[in-house]
């Protein structure tokens, strides 16, 4: 019998303070920072976002989203035997985030680690649990992608200040005999480490460094476009398939323009995209899953349905996966 792996169950989580741009424009002005409402519609198609509060952690997040996932799945925390969590915005430099969720939800014994991928993390999870699957070494997986990048922005830049939000997402992918994912495409590539990374380090007791996100936005955007059309094709004529045939991509979020330049270049209808960036804000290894559990709660995203996931981040890394929901 071939084994494979089905997403049964999606949550997420969101921080109740909500940071509209309005809010975060008098913030900035406070700061001596200039910024408006439409500068930041037009460039991202940002109008809110989601900012946890000071005494809230990244397992904080991803244990509220697990518990919805679970519930969704109808399983217990007992039936999990593998936790991966995408984070690059973990509560400690170790233990792993997974290690402390695991504790939270007591689901111990199971392996627990993080996934370090930037805004792909989350591709790159689901990727390793449906080969974990396959291979018959688990058969309730969880996967997590949790954010607090908010602790990361420097409110002195505007260029990435404006992005980025906090949130987590998670899914219950399971062993079964009918496919569910059904290819998956993944990719690095070093040389682009300084185009978008936070440099600082923890050394001697402080942080040294720069320990603030930095971008140049006109090379993330010239790759990003590129890649992710690059990826998805890979990924579809694995599984032997063409773009018209999917019912749904659920692009990372960073910015709608390059989830339209996505759509465009594979020729899908913006009717067949699941956006919520101008809601949630670029949540990174958070912002597939929050927006498949988005569309699935929603109505949009059915079972039976063919999903692309797709995502770019930090590294540079970027990859995509195939399913059927």
């Amino acid at each position: 019998m071939t084994l494979y792996s089905r997403i049964t169950g999606t949550g997420s989580h969101l921080p109740p303070r909500r940071i509209t741009n309005a809010d975060l424009v008098a913030q900035l002005a406070a700061g001596g920072v200039e910024t408006s409402d439409q500068w930041i519609v037009e460039r991202t198609g940002i109008c809110a976002r989601h900012f946890a509060a000071d005494d809230v952690q990244c397992s904080d997040m991803a244990l509220d989203a697990a518990r919805h996932a679970l519930q969704a799945a109808g399983r217990d925390a007992s039936e999990i035997d593998l936790i991966i969590v995408a984070t690059s915005t973990p509560d400690m430099v170790f233990p792993s985030t997974a290690c402390i969720l695991q504790n939270k939800l007591g689901a111990n014994g199971c392996p627990a680690f993080d996934v370090q991928a930037v805004c792909s993390g989350f591709i790159y999870g689901l990727t390793v649990a449906d080969a974990m699957i396959r291979a018959g070494n688990a058969r309730c997986a969880l996967v997590v992608g949790s954010e607090v990048f908010s602790r990361l922005l420097d409110f002195r830049d505007r260029t990435t200040c404006v992005l980025f939000g906090d949130g987590a997402g998670a899914v219950v992918l399971e062993a079964s005999e009918q496919p569910g994912i059904l290819a998956s495409d993944l990719h690095a590539d070093g040389k682009h480490v300084g185009i978008l990374c936070v440099p600082g380090h923890v050394s001697g007791g402080v942080a040294s460094g720069d320990p603030f996100l930095k971008m140049d936005g006109q090379a993330v955007f010239k790759l990003a476009v590129g890649l992710l059309e690059k990826s998805a094709r890979a990924t579809l004529d694995k599984a032997g398939m063409e773009a018209s045939a999917l019912d749904w991509m659920v692009p990372h979020q960073a910015n709608i323009r390059i989830i339209q330049s996505t759509a465009r270049k594979l020729k899908l209808p913006m009717e067949k995209v699941v956006v919520t960036v101008d809601q949630h804000g670029n949540t990174s290894a958070a912002s597939i899953p929050l927006a498949l559990d988005h569309a699935v709660r929603s109505g949009q995203v059915k079972p039976g349905q063919t999903v692309l996931l797709e995502g770019v981040g930090g590294g540079f890394t970027w990859g995509s996966v195939l399913l059927k929901m």
